[in-house]
């Protein structure tokens, strides 16, 4: 690691992110090449951002020796900026041999955290300095950069506009002891129409519940709040005071809808079909011949298996089955469980699998019997969205860390803006009855439920040459 931060590097890097947001670059790709510029700056071999949601972190960029971790849910939550030092559970992650120095740096916009930068440097010997200030100050310096694209919310937060939105999605004040109103977030300026400046230094103009409790509180335009509170860490004396329009109710009707809605249009096609077959079968059974007698059942058969398929996958999102992926976790062979899973796959996908699996893989840490379900969704996406017969490749391998593998296609490949919102429940990147793929949208959110309850991650990402990368990892067993 070199004494001092590469200056000249940083500021060409600056350059040349300034000429990707000026060429209209947003998102990901812009933070991806922020974190490259870091990296080379500071004379580190990987360097991560994490994104804060509201229900924990996620690291949604990486380079270099942390490029492994993209896709995985970590600590951190998005709100008002407390404590000094982020995220300490990611520098044990990436430190976990002990052999590296982490250095890390929060974004934050209007007092409010919405991720951070880190940094990882080798240890040179055992009584080796950690990085010092310059190096600090740079990374400070590149998380102001990355909280400027989330403030312009350009491409970012990756999560978008899904159920997991970054706080500055929400109407967030900071309540002095006296009631007087210390922070107003642009949001809330967005849900409430009353500016900072009139309320800033003045008490609070609704009621606040107690920290833990929830109060729906009427405008005097008749819209509804949602308040929620609690009280902030450390010496000072405040509150946070979080809030959005609309009620649960207004949330669950939505949800209704959204979910008749999806099943109503991915159920038609499948029982159209069956009842179409099988009263063609009733009805001219005389008049057909063999060959098209075992055609209709063939067809009834394969609709009804989809039909099935699908059935499950609405139960599971539901919770209606139990939950997925609740086995205790045990060491398996993951390329045996691979070929195995793959030998189950349906005739056509099963066709397109092109296997690159090595040998003496060391075992993975995990459920073993779900691990059939997560390739069939990851290969029926995979299918769906690249050309009918080209190949799908599956590949696996295994680091210090964990054991992992990949299925990527050669279709349309994923926007950078949608690898998170993909496995949102529902979620689909087009909608109406226009849709050029078909799906219920709950295949890829049922693999992460499934992964990360056996302390593995999964992540999405733009294929090089086109197509797209689906990436499983699991701790080594």
């Amino acid at each position: 690691m070199p004494d001092r931060p590469d200056y000249p590097a940083l500021i060409a890097g600056h350059a040349a992110v300034l000429h990707m947001v000026n060429s209209g670059a947003v998102g990901l790709p812009v933070l991806d090449r922020l974190l490259a510029v870091t990296e080379q700056a500071v004379g580190a071999t990987g360097a991560a951002f994490v994104e804060y949601g509201p229900n924990g972190g996620r690291i949604v960029s990486a380079t270099g020796e942390a490029e492994w971790a993209v896709g995985r849910p970590v600590g951190g939550s998005a709100g008002p900026v407390t404590g000094t030092e982020p995220l300490p559970e990611l520098a044990r992650l990436l430190d976990a041999d002990g052999r590296r120095h982490i250095v890390s740096a929060r974004a934050e916009v209007g007092g409010v955290a919405v991720g951070s930068v880190h940094a990882v440097h080798p240890r040179t010997s055992e009584s080796a300095d950690p990085p010092g200030p310059e190096h600090q100050a740079v990374l400070a310096y590149v998380a102001s950069w990355a909280a400027h694209l989330y403030g312009d919310q350009a491409g970012l937060p990756v999560h978008g506009d899904g159920p997991v939105v970054a706080a500055l999605a929400d109407g967030l004040a900071i309540v002095a002891r006296d009631g007087t109103v210390q922070l107003w977030n642009p949001a809330a300026e967005k849900v409430t129409g009353w500016p900072a400046a009139d309320l800033l230094g003045r008490p609070l103009p609704f009621p606040v519940p107690p920290p833990g409790q929830v109060l729906d509180h009427r405008l005097p335009d008749g819209r509804w709040l949602k308040i929620t509170s609690g009280d902030l860490p450390g010496p000072v004396a405040a509150r946070v005071v979080t809030f959005r329009e609309g009620t649960d109710q207004h949330r669950r009707d939505h949800d209704r809808d959204l979910f008749m809605a999806v099943t109503s249009h991915e159920l038609r096609t499948p029982v159209t079909v069956i009842k179409g077959y099988a009263d063609t079968l009733s009805t001219h059974w005389a008049s057909l011949n063999d060959s098209d007698r075992h055609q209709s059942a063939r067809l009834i058969g394969q609709r009804a298996g989809e039909l099935a398929r699908l059935v499950d996958r609405l139960l599971s999102a539901a919770n209606v089955v139990g939950p997925v992926g609740d086995s205790p976790p045990v060491p398996f062979d993951l390329v045996e469980a691979l070929r195995s899973a793959a030998a189950d796959l349906p005739a056509d996908l099963r066709h397109r699998l092109a296997l690159r699996l090595p040998e003496n893989l060391p075992k993975a840490l995990g459920d073993r019997a779900s691990l059939p379900t997560v390739l069939t969704e990851l290969m029926t996406n995979a299918g769906k969205y690249s050309p009918a017969g080209t190949p799908v490749e599956l590949t696996a391998e295994a680091d210090d860390r964990t054991v992992a593998f990949r299925v990527a296609d050669r279709g349309i490949g994923v926007r950078p803006d949608h690898v998170e919102r993909a496995f949102e429940r529902f979620w689909q990147g087009e909608s109406g009855d226009r849709r050029r793929y078909p799906g219920a949208g709950l295949g890829l959110y049922l693999v992460r439920r499934i992964v990360e309850r056996q302390n593995g991650w999964v992540s999405l990402r733009p294929r090089e040459g086109g197509g797209t990368v689906a990436e499983v990892r699991l701790p080594r067993g």
